[in-house]
């Protein structure tokens, strides 16, 4: 069988990258060809995406992917989640597209937690947080009524790179499950339908999305773009989390359970089904989806942006993976703090200064901030492990499953320190795999698509087969002393 070259566009909030996989007797290889840092530039109190640059960075690394590989097969586009462009019947912007970290939908998240949250959640399955697309385009609307007419069509972040590749104005179902805006219940013929009560509840127009379209599905040729003649944009699951649950080697019989950890933690299993009673809406599960439109619900906490975000507080800091290394080898060799801090706190969601943040919630519970880089790694990874575990048990519980294993992708798997914190805090067993879960997840997508592979199961069982995964036994026991109250989170 020849080799086919595929192309995955990976949007993160802090970075992004244009990765080729290239699969030849079914084995996936991966060549990174481009990678650049994002972030979101504040302007007069408000926090914005800066979408031309980013258009430009895709731009740049996919002509690198087609100069390396020139029967470059196709190309797909993952993202963050709940952001969204706004644009008028020929794609063009027209709303500045804000970052989700934004503060401008906190009140209409409160009003939110007073007045209807119930109802919301029973229909959508997705719980109250202040950034969700639901709240972000209720403000818009509110803030700015003439959009009501100007904007014709509301794209996800993904979607609209889709759109720039292919021309077509898409909205794919797994990041259009974090918008508060899809309802639980099927709709006709078994397909995932939008919730009519939540967009009349928030004051959308439901004309501006078209009916959620499962992954994966040729969109049709790259269109303008003279450089990728030739190569098919292809709709895969356009959450990142949903990609990089598609690439786990999981067992078969659904008794692993997964944490995709980079900026955010995410903390979730594959199911058929929803899981969303009024307990798991105390405990903020939100009830994502795959790109077939199956479910993976899940829990959120702050994952390694708190880590990024205290780095800027000390003059010396690890710039190159040795020197990462040697300072997780140092947090894992310094004494366990007495004391961990919630990692579902939204005090730590975007402070100021995250290390002050930190040490305002440790001495309100009465205890003493870290003294040096190496004690504040040390707290965070320990305090990660814990939410993990948390996280991990109380799904257990409310959707009556028993998981064996957690197994452990993102940039938090190269992380040996937070892997063992983990698996001593929920005394699971935890595989690391130290792969790019969303690309691969991406380029799963596209493989499948192309024809190449027969379907998602096919494709983990031969990836499943190169891959090499590290495995913490949990340890003894740890002292539960100094654990924070988590919430509801």
């Amino acid at each position: 069988m020849k080799a086919i070259h595929c192309a995955a566009v990976d949007l993160g909030a802090t970075s992004g990258r244009v990765l080729v996989g290239t699969w030849a007797d079914a084995r996936l290889e991966l060549t990174e060809v481009h990678r650049f840092a994002n972030q979101f530039r504040p302007l007069a109190g408000h926090d914005y995406w800066d979408i031309p640059y980013l258009w430009a960075e895709v731009r740049a690394g996919l002509i690198k992917a087609k100069q390396t590989f020139p029967r470059l097969a196709s190309v797909g586009v993952d993202s963050w989640a709940v952001d969204s462009v706004l644009v008028d019947d020929g794609g063009r912007p027209v709303y500045p597209v804000h970052a989700y970290r934004d503060k401008r939908t906190l009140s209409y998240s409160k009003r939110l937690d007073r007045d209807g949250l119930a109802a919301v959640y029973a229909d959508t399955g997705v719980p109250n947080y202040s950034y969700n697309t639901s709240l972000q385009l209720q403000e818009t609307v509110r803030h700015t009524p003439g959009i009501v007419g100007t904007a014709k069509r509301c794209l996800f972040i993904a979607d609209y790179f889709n759109f720039l590749l292919s021309g077509r104005m898409v909205n794919e179902v797994s990041i259009a499950s974090h918008s508060q805006f899809l309802a639980l219940r099927a709709g006709p013929g078994g397909k995932v339908q939008w919730s009519a009560p939540a967009m009349r509840r928030f004051g959308v127009p439901p004309d501006w999305f078209s009916a959620p379209a499962v992954s994966p599905k040729k969109l049709g040729r790259v269109r303008e773009f003279p450089e990728l003649e030739g190569v098919t944009s292809v709709l895969v699951p356009g959450h990142d989390t949903a990609c990089a649950f598609a690439a786990m080697p999981a067992a078969p019989d659904g008794s692993d359970i997964y944490v995709s950890s980079g900026t955010w933690s995410l903390v979730g299993f594959e199911s058929d089904t929803p899981t969303a009673s009024p307990a798991a809406l105390r405990a903020k599960v939100s009830n994502e989806r795959m790109g077939d439109g199956s479910f993976h619900p899940l829990r959120s906490c702050l994952g390694l942006w708190l880590l990024e975000q205290t780095l800027p507080a000390f003059q010396t800091r690890p710039e190159n993976a040795a020197a990462w290394r040697r300072l997780i080898d140092a947090a894992s060799a310094a004494p366990r703090p007495k004391r961990l801090i919630d990692v579902t706190d939204d005090a730590l969601l975007a402070p100021k200064n995250m290390r002050a943040a930190i040490d305002a919630q440790l001495r309100s519970a009465g205890a003493r901030p870290p003294q040096d880089l190496i004690g504040y790694v040390r707290l965070i990874c320990d305090s990660l492990g814990q939410g993990h575990a948390d996280s991990v048990r109380l799904l257990a519980k409310l959707a009556g499953r028993e998981f064996k294993r957690i197994l452990i992708v993102g940039g938090g798997s190269k992380n040996a320190l937070l892997c063992q914190a983990t698996a001593d805090a929920a005394r699971l067993p935890v595989v690391s795999y130290e792969l790019e879960g969303s690309a691969v997840g991406n380029l799963a997508n596209q493989l499948i698509a192309l024809g190449a592979v027969k379907d998602l199961a096919t494709f983990r069982r031969h990836f499943a087969a190169q891959l090499k995964g590290i495995e913490y036994q949990p340890r003894t026991a740890r002292t539960q002393t100094g654990r924070p109250k988590h919430g509801a989170r």
